[in-house]
């Protein structure tokens, strides 16, 4: 089986719940509703098409583009002991004109 017909596979319904981890709110992420997107948290080893079978799958709404960057971990000190933040995948789902979702209800 080569890669292509791999990614493409429909996630399970466990895994579409493991795929997709929360929404992100930020002011910056607010402001992408303008434009039909939202923003979510995904596990770090979720493809694009998994993301967009979840989306459409748990949300019910037409998905138009999945794009998708690593956010990295900063360093930080608490308390005296310096530590590193995890790295985070974000996914920002651009949704088709006519489609919305609501994040803080989930429907």
């Amino acid at each position: 089986m080569s890669w292509k017909y791999r990614n493409k596979a429909n996630p399970t319904k466990e895994r579409m719940y493991d795929v997709i981890r929360a929404p992100v709110v930020t002011e910056k992420s607010s402001g992408g509703s303008e434009h039909a997107q939202v923003t979510f948290q995904v596990a770090m080893d979720a493809t694009k098409h998994e993301i967009r079978a979840s989306v459409e799958a748990l949300f019910g709404a037409k998905v138009k583009s999945v794009n998708t960057h690593i956010r990295k971990g900063k360093e930080k000190t608490f308390r005296g002991r310096t530590g590193r933040r995890n790295d985070v995948k974000i996914a920002i789902v651009t949704l088709l004109s006519d489609q919305a979702i609501d994040i803080t209800t989930g429907v």
